[in-house]
């Protein structure tokens, strides 16, 4: 007998990194060790490992039998580890043939059952980017990890099926062992999702076009108003307008979904953008990611080349909502533990969305508002100067007329809208793609005043706001991004003095109410 070995994938948050699994069978008393940092749930593998190999028809050995996972340093966690580490263990005893450079990547039933890990994606995908093409999973996630492109990849139902192919003597194997396929991925939920047409929202003429300038460009939005506004009904909207994702954010996003998923579902690659919208009751962990050990993406994380929509912005915490200006800024969330740190992608627009005031009748005169102006004040300033600073697009949303109900029906749908949208977004692709970036809304402010320099004439009126205190130089930047997205739809080059204007006014038009 000499060492066995395998390979397997510990991910990181979605970083993968190699695990290389040693067996070894020492001449002392039975006993089962694994090393190198293992979790919880990662010792709990050596009972499933010795039935489920019991059980189909290759019992382990009766002696000491050791299993060392490297890097040792590394923290692993999860249950994917426990089929790496039997063929290991097999290899070991010389009941199965060399392994190679094959990784395993399953967990284990005490039936011997093959049974899926979430995170097959991004640990596939790891697995490839390091030169280990070939790779076993459960059959119920052989179809998602076939979606990475490079990857050689096995699905298989039963531990003795595997074994058997790797070499094992079939005497004693149950391979007439058939489970069913119980863990068989459901279907996308993208095929069956119905998206929201815009033409449901009566008038709101200006809130739908700042949404469709906030959809081109990627912009934030705020939208401020009385309850039964449509706040909601044009958050939801947003992600119709949004183009389909390209191959690379397609991958982000459907490894992300593998990776927060309970159970793998995912089948083919997610192309249109996530839509999340959290609970004002929900904590820092579920909207930014956390959790015990090693921490989990939250909401942030899953909305990642898509919307998350805060309603009721005012109720969330404000530590929560402030920990929303890292991604805003880098468009990635890394995440401290005891137990190590995670980095999650989370590029995504955020729309907020909020009433006048507590009572939320103040809008407009503000007549029936029983609010004093203390308790508005402090409702409203939750949300923190410096994160109101980062959204683009700052709208007040007026109650709906009953003149816009009489229109019902001539609204734009949402097709109509989209095509704008996709045009614009072209036009943008075209100029920044050289820079390395795909919508004005990612354009530094390094940029907007250098190889995008407008001439002064031009942004006069940003000037004088600049210099009279009443917009910040981060606001100076976000509304010159907000004039070449007007520019974009409108098919003009440059933005002239008429799209500044109104990117201002769409910028400010909520904090002047």
């Amino acid at each position: 007998m000499g060492v066995g070995r395998s390979y397997c994938v510990a991910l990181v948050g979605l970083n993968g990194y190699i695990v290389e699994v040693e067996a070894d069978i020492g001449q002392t008393l039975p006993n089962f060790v694994i090393l190198g940092l293992p979790d919880a749930s990662l010792n709990e593998a050596k009972e499933r490992i010795r039935s489920a190999a019991q059980n189909s028809g290759i019992p382990l050995s009766r002696r000491k039998i050791t299993a060392n996972l490297i890097p040792a340093s590394l923290p692993k966690r999860g249950s994917g580890f426990d089929l790496a580490i039997t063929m290991a263990v097999l290899r070991a005893a010389n009941d199965i043939r060399e392994i190679g450079g094959t990784v395993f990547i399953a967990e284990l039933g005490l039936d011997g059952r093959l049974r899926p890990v979430r995170g097959i994606l991004p640990a596939v995908m790891a697995a490839v980017q390091a030169g280990y093409p070939d790779i076993v999973v459960a059959d119920s996630n052989a179809v998602e990890a076939a979606l990475v492109p490079g990857a050689k990849v096995r699905g298989y139902k039963t531990l003795a099926r595997l074994a058997f192919d790797f070499g094992a003597d079939p005497k004693d194997l149950a391979l007439d062992y058939n489970p069913l396929d119980a863990d068989a991925p459901d279907e996308d939920d993208d095929v069956a999702a119905t998206m929201p047409d815009l033409c449901d929202v009566s008038g709101q003429g200006e809130a739908r076009r700042a949404l469709e300038v906030a959809a081109a460009g990627g912009h934030h939005m705020l939208l401020t108003g009385p309850p039964g506004a449509g706040k909601t009904m044009l958050a939801e909207r947003l992600p119709g307008l949004l183009p389909d994702l390209a191959d690379t954010a397609a991958m982000e996003v459907t490894a992300i979904r593998s990776l927060a998923a309970v159970q793998s579902s995912t089948v083919r690659l997610v192309r249109r953008p996530p839509f999340e919208n959290p609970l004002h009751s929900a904590t820092a962990a579920a909207i930014i990611g956390g959790g015990s050990g090693l921490p989990r993406p939250g909401a942030a994380s899953r909305a990642h080349r898509g919307v998350l929509f805060l309603d009721e912005a005012p109720e969330y915490e404000r530590r929560v909502l402030d920990a929303l200006r890292q991604p805003l800024e880098s468009g990635e969330l890394v995440i401290h533990r005891s137990a190590g740190t995670a980095a999650y992608p989370a590029r995504f627009q955020l729309i907020l969305a909020a009433n006048p005031c507590p009572c939320g009748k103040a809008s407009g005169k503000g007549m029936d508002c029983t609010c004093t102006a203390m308790m508005r004040r402090r409702y409203f300033g939750r949300i923190s100067g410096p994160l109101l600073d980062r959204v683009d697009i700052q709208l007040q949303v007026e109650r709906v007329s009953l003149a816009d109900f009489g229109h019902a029906g001539e609204e734009e749908d949402t097709r109509i809208v989209a095509e704008r949208v996709l045009a614009a977004r072209e036009r943008q692709l075209e100029r920044l793609l050289a820079m390395g970036l795909e919508t004005n809304s990612q354009v530094p402010g390094r940029t907007l005043r250098g190889e995008l320099r407008l001439p002064p004439g031009t942004t006069r009126i940003l000037d004088t706001a600049l210099e009279r205190g009443t917009l910040t130089a981060r606001g100076y930047d976000r509304v010159l991004r907000l004039a070449w997205t007007l520019a974009d739809l409108a098919h003009s080059d440059t933005p002239d003095m008429d799209h500044i204007g109104q990117a201002l006014g769409l910028r400010q038009a909520a904090a002047a109410t």
